[in-house]
């Protein structure tokens, strides 16, 4: 691979730790500026686009700004050069008819299900542009990436944040009190839309690549995927049971392996449950902006590896020692961004 030239020998690691066998060392996906880019290419892109939407859609410029990202990255340890062809992360709701906005760094939906009277199920619309348009850009990424880069499957939030799209995150917090049948169906019939486009881009990717990649960044030789449900921090456990577990289990059955990305400190009332689910693989603790980073947490992090799952979450430079000397190996997974590629090889040589 163009950009990692010893993916063979990553793959093999990354394969260890989804079996919680990397028990010499923890994955460390390390990041750096380049000291020396490879190609011209490294300088910034310069385009015009008439909106933010027009560049957002526009194809060739998500490859070219790919393409110099890569040529100024150093990728040490077991970091991976990996597009992510992405609309943002209300896509999924996209479909369905819920219209996005795109601003500089993301888009997000306007909640237009404001009122209804009769439950209708939803179905997915293989006709929208936009759905058109993730398989074009993903089409285009695995083309322009063979032997040079993986591409991953786009960012879809099903379940219970598609529906928040659909409402509102105020409006889907009356419906679990007053509408809790609304919800159950809804992320059921939204299944079924995760599964046939997940089934649709998964199999685009595999024309040109071997195994999975996604946004998390993690590469599995089968068919892997984020879960979520960032919508848990508004809701108790027993509500997590009620209107969130029959769609993440079904999520769960239906992915070769899944790792749960757990945002922010509301969320942790749910760690004990998902970690009694057999087939979650692991979970991506996200502390938060404003948090304290990941040494803070060093307790989470030890009640999910004495579970027996694995882990990723994000660390400064400073406490990297800290949390190699005190957490397992087996099943852990530390992402760094390093000031400088002299500083990356640093991080790397404190592996054994």
């Amino acid at each position: 691979m163009f950009y990692k030239p010893n993916f063979d020998v990553v793959k093999r690691r990354y394969a260890e730790y989804w079996a919680l066998e990397n028990h010499q060392r923890p994955l460390l996906w390390v990041t750096a500026p380049k000291e020396r880019p490879k190609t011209a290419a490294g300088s910034p892109i310069l385009a015009r686009h008439a909106t933010l939407r027009d560049r957002w859609l526009d194809t060739e410029y998500m490859l070219a700004a790919a393409r110099a990202t890569f040529d100024r990255t150093y990728y040490g340890a077991d970091a991976l050069p990996v597009l992510n062809p992405n609309l943002g992360p209300d896509l999924f709701a996209s479909l369905y008819g819920v219209p996005l906005v795109f601003g500089q760094d993301t888009s997000w939906s306007e909640h237009t299900l404001t009122e209804w009277d009769e439950y209708v199920p939803f179905c997915l619309d293989r006709e929208h542009p936009y759905y058109k348009k993730i398989v074009e850009m993903t089409i285009a990424a695995s083309e322009d990436g063979k032997d040079a880069y993986l591409v991953g499957v786009t960012d879809i939030h099903a379940g219970l944040d598609c529906l928040a799209a659909f409402r509102g995150p105020e409006n889907l917090c009356i419906d679990t009190l007053e509408s809790p049948d609304f919800i159950r169906r809804g992320a059921m019939d939204l299944f079924s839309g995760f599964t046939e486009l997940y089934r649709e881009l998964a199999a685009i990717t595999r024309r040109h690549q071997e195994g999975k990649v996604n946004w998390m960044g993690i590469w599995h030789p089968g068919g892997w995927y984020v879960t979520s449900c960032d919508f848990i921090c508004m809701i108790s456990p027993d509500m997590f049971d009620d209107l969130v577990a029959e769609e993440l289990n079904a999520e769960l059955d239906f992915l070769d392996a899944s790792i749960f990305h757990l945002d922010g400190p509301d969320a942790l009332r749910h760690l004990d449950r998902l970690l009694e689910l057999p087939t979650l693989h692991g979970i991506q603790w996200v502390y938060g902006a404003g948090q304290p980073t990941a040494s803070h947490w060093i307790g989470v992090l030890r009640r999910i590896q004495a579970a027996g799952k694995a882990f990723q979450v994000a660390a400064t430079p400073a406490e990297l020692p800290f949390l190699l000397e005190n957490l397992k190996p087996e099943g852990a997974m530390y992402v760094v961004e390093a000031r400088t590629e002299a500083e990356a090889r640093a991080l790397e040589a404190l592996l054994p």
